[in-house]
């Protein structure tokens, strides 16, 4: 599985060459009256043996900076269909997703990768450290492919993120030596070392004990303290009370 983030990210990163400035969405201030995330009449269909299943169903919806947005329901919902609809990892059916004002379904797969890669910061359930690399590397990854800051810089950030996640002490261990609690910490200093203003979590407390997921989840309450949107799917109804906003997905409709 390790195999395949890498893989992923090559290919998310490949098109540096492309115009940064194109690219790299500026952070936004902090203006409860703008929202930097909008989908609109957004609708997936797949194609499967039995006929065409309808994921989601004309889904709008807006997401503000400085918000911690929950989404919850059931398995099979439509929570990570969304989520994979906004970052545009998958390919909406109709519909459009706008993001800082880009409709980041009309850039094609080349300027959609390298856009995505430098914009938005992924945290999966499964952690998808590469056991090859101490855990700065690790977290260097996202910045080495996309070429976004010098090595000197990233590095520095990178230590930065490892002592706001408490595991700076650890920074040239490797992802077996710690524990997965600590490896999750790891991903999310890996998702913010480009500095994104979008962050967007799939169950990521998923494997954790009660006590590193309420450390997880304070670090997502310091980053939305600092405008930043975390997009997160989870079925921790705790956290999802304590969330900015709940939205619930049932049969791909927001209820």
């Amino acid at each position: 599985m390790n195999i395949v983030y890498y893989n992923t990210l090559y290919i998310i990163f490949q098109y540096k060459d492309i115009s940064e400035q194109y690219f790299y969405m500026k952070q936004p201030n902090v203006d409860k009256q703008e929202a930097l995330i909008k989908a609109r009449d957004l609708t997936k269909v797949y194609s499967t043996a039995a006929g065409e299943f309808t994921a989601l169903h004309s889904v709008n919806l807006d997401v503000f900076p400085g918000e911690l947005l929950t989404i919850i329901g059931k398995s099979g919902a439509g929570k990570t269909t969304l989520i994979n609809m906004i970052s545009g990892v998958d390919h909406i059916t109709s519909g459009q997703v706008f993001i800082n004002g880009e409709s980041i379904h009309e850039m094609d797969e080349s300027r959609l990768a390298t856009w995505r890669g430098r914009n938005l910061g992924m945290i999966y359930q499964s952690f998808y450290l590469m056991p090859g690399l101490n855990l700065i590397n690790n977290i260097l990854m996202p910045s080495d492919l996309s070429g976004l800051y010098k090595r000197e810089k990233a590095k520095a950030r990178a230590l930065e993120l490892l002592r706001m996640v408490e595991l700076e002490e650890h920074a040239y261990k490797y992802p077996s030596q710690i524990s997965g609690g600590q490896q999750q910490r790891v991903a999310i200093a890996r998702a913010l070392v480009n500095d994104p203003p979008v962050i967007i979590a799939d169950e990521p407390t998923g494997r954790l004990d009660s006590a590193t997921a309420e450390v997880i989840f304070k670090i997502f309450e310091e980053l939305v303290a600092q405008g930043k949107i975390i997009l997160m799917v989870s079925h921790d109804m705790n956290f999802a009370s304590r969330s900015t906003r709940t939205l619930e997905i049932a049969d791909g409709q927001i209820l």
